[in-house]
């Protein structure tokens, strides 16, 4: 079980992949809310995908119940807590799978029968895959590699079929080298500025006029992401035409869109540990996290690169509040270190 988020669902796929090959005969189900079910729900790692609801008040009380004597009836012999909220700590005890793993946190030691040491301190860092695997260690599974026990994503036909016509329809040649900007973060503390990111799309069009410059965002900032579209094709000039905003793709058709490109740059959000699961460059903008926890973990082969703000005694941080009001973990970095950064990765000819 890992509920949310996009990302923290991505970073428990190298588990999985690792409790198929440890139980190969086994019935593995995976219970995820719906907006990071995508991330799973293909993967031929599970026989099953569980979306969880979220509804609220009384109703969420008689949806648990529900769910939880749907997963008691299935007979479950083990469960894994990733998530190790209050929640999901009550389904897995309520699944009654007689061995149950867990996260050694206050408030949940009732949930589980094997309870593993939890890191919530920032310092000092740790891959959130590491964090993750964590759970498989009373199986007796070996330490994880970014190039043996890679992030995975399987897209559906119908993403492949979708991403493809998507890019069609926006005059994409097949040909033509694409770069996807996702400018949104679902947390306020990892979005690099508008301004910076309109920059930086209206340099990368400008410095090669075939290639596709493709502005990306959550659901939630469809605004955003055609705001800087806007100035993107203004810093652009001649070369406004190569500015791409065509929609914003569901999870699934945006991780083939990324396969398909020459390069990824955004910032520490669930698209890009998305990315990561693909063998697309990799261009990471890190403001208040590390990329010590959050760098794509795949194989090395696979280019990537991280900025980050020089040293910053408030760095990292819980993302509460910015102590100093100017979020300088995030200006620091320039449209122009960017833009550097890119053609570095890009090469020539891309």
């Amino acid at each position: 079980m890992r509920l949310r988020l996009v990302g923290d669902v991505v970073f428990t796929t190298p588990a999985i992949h690792a409790l198929r090959r440890h139980f190969p005969a086994a019935r593995l189900d995976y219970l995820v809310e719906p907006a990071a079910a995508a991330v799973v729900r293909h993967s031929p790692d599970l026989d099953a995908v569980i979306e969880v609801a979220r509804p609220r008040g009384l109703a969420r009380l008689a949806y648990d119940i529900g769910l939880a004597r749907r997963l008691r009836r299935t007979g479950y012999d083990l469960a894994l807590d990733f998530h190790g909220g209050p929640r999901s700590a009550w389904l897995v005890r309520a699944s009654g799978a007689p061995r149950r793993i867990g996260y050694d946190i206050p408030g949940r030691r009732f949930a589980y029968t094997d309870h593993v040491p939890w890191h919530p301190d920032l310092v000092p860092p740790r891959h959130s895959v590491l964090n993750q695997w964590d759970l498989l260690t009373p199986l007796g599974l070996a330490a994880p590699t970014p190039s043996g026990d890679p992030v995975r994503m399987t897209p559906g036909a119908e993403a492949e079929r979708a991403a493809a016509a998507r890019l069609a329809g926006a005059g994409v040649a097949a040909d033509a080298p694409l770069v996807v900007l996702h400018v949104s973060a679902s947390n306020p503390f990892r979005r690099w500025p508008r301004e910076s990111f309109a920059q930086v799309a209206g340099a990368l069009a400008l410095a090669n006029p075939r290639r596709r410059i493709m502005i990306t965002a959550g659901p939630s900032e469809t605004d955003a992401a055609d705001a800087i579209a806007a100035g993107a094709a203004g810093a652009a000039g001649t070369a406004a035409g190569a500015i791409v905003r065509c929609g914003d793709p569901p999870l699934d058709e945006l991780q083939v869109i990324m396969s398909r490109a020459t390069l990824f740059i955004g910032g520490d959000s669930g698209p890009l540990h998305v990315a990561a699961t693909t063998g697309v460059p990799i261009l990471a903008l890190f403001g208040p996290t590390l990329p010590a926890r959050s760098m794509p973990w795949r194989d090395p082969a696979a280019p990537a690169d991280a900025l980050e703000p020089g040293p910053l005694a408030c760095r990292p941080c819980h993302q509460r509040v910015c102590v100093h009001g100017d979020f300088r973990c995030l200006t620091a970095t320039t449209p122009a270190q960017v833009v550097a950064a890119a053609h570095r990765l890009l090469g020539a000819g891309a």
